[in-house]
């Protein structure tokens, strides 16, 4: 009775630390943007299928979640190989953020494309070999590829217009 209390604590907390960091990515990209939404985005051309800034805050808060469980799911597989998906993970992660920095921060939106365009395929590459690990897991990132898609379209349509 102890051990499948001890397991599924242990389970759970992988749940919730890869929760806490995706959130954490998402708090720290939020800080990084601040400035420039209030002085710069509002003033550059943007497509007609820009979203409110409220679509954006759900919808991240909705694929932060998702890739947190994915990464879970794909940690308590305890695979040889599952070393190499979490680090798969955590490189999105990277350049999740780092997008933020070069479109936002930087103000760069065409480096912000070079970015998003390397996001893209490790994200692609970490649902692919997730989906090895765990279906589910795997599964999960296709929102965020679709999100990723959409937001790619929209960077594109800044470059080019500005």
């Amino acid at each position: 009775m102890v051990l499948l209390y001890c397991l599924i604590m242990k389970k759970f907390l992988s749940y919730l630390l890869f929760v806490l960091l995706a959130f954490s990515v998402g708090y720290l990209s939020s800080v990084v943007q601040e400035t420039a939404m209030l002085e710069w985005y509002p003033y550059i051309a943007k497509s007609t299928f820009t979203p409110p800034g409220i679509v954006f805050a759900i919808a991240w808060a909705v694929l932060y979640l998702l890739m947190a469980v994915s990464a879970a799911m794909v940690w308590n597989t305890h695979s040889i190989y599952t070393w190499l998906s979490i680090l798969l993970f955590f490189l999105q992660l990277v350049l999740n953020f780092a997008w933020s920095v070069t479109f936002f921060y930087m103000r760069s939106p065409a480096v912000g494309l070079v970015v998003l365009t390397a996001l893209i395929i490790v994200v692609a590459i970490y649902a692919a070999s997730a989906y090895m690990l765990h279906r589910a897991a795997g599964l999960l990132n296709l929102p965020y590829l679709l999100w990723l898609f959409f937001a790619l379209y929209l960077n594109a349509y800044v470059v080019l217009n500005n």
